[in-house]
């Protein structure tokens, strides 16, 4: 069995829908990435991301498209990006990543739990 966490814990982890502005190719990183610009709404603004999604994802399939992260972990320096929020994904061998998104469009920011 998974080790449990209290409701009081979950309710830490800030996940929010945001929508990538903008995607660059990452050749400084360990592991092909893609450097993401999503906007999570006025209250958060934009952040920035390291993803490990090329496997998948081309960047034009990125481009506007709205997905799930965890906006309140510390800042992570990777190789010379910071990256300031976690986009969430279903991890699959290989390290062969689904994004986790709304089934339909909503507003940037929202919370989700």
């Amino acid at each position: 069995m998974q080790d449990l966490i209290s409701w009081k814990d979950f309710e830490k982890v800030e996940m929010r829908v945001g929508t990538i502005l903008e995607v660059e190719d990452f050749p400084e990183a360990r592991n092909p990435a893609f450097q993401l610009k999503i906007d999570f709404g006025n209250e958060i603004g934009i952040l920035k991301s390291s993803a490990q999604i090329t496997k998948r994802y081309s960047k034009e399939d990125l481009e506007n498209r709205q997905i799930i992260a965890v906006v309140n972990f510390p800042k992570k320096q990777i190789a010379t990006f910071m990256s300031e929020c976690l986009v969430l994904g279903a991890v699959g061998p290989n390290n062969d990543i689904v994004l986790l998104n709304p089934d339909f469009k909503v507003e940037n920011g929202l919370r989700v739990g």
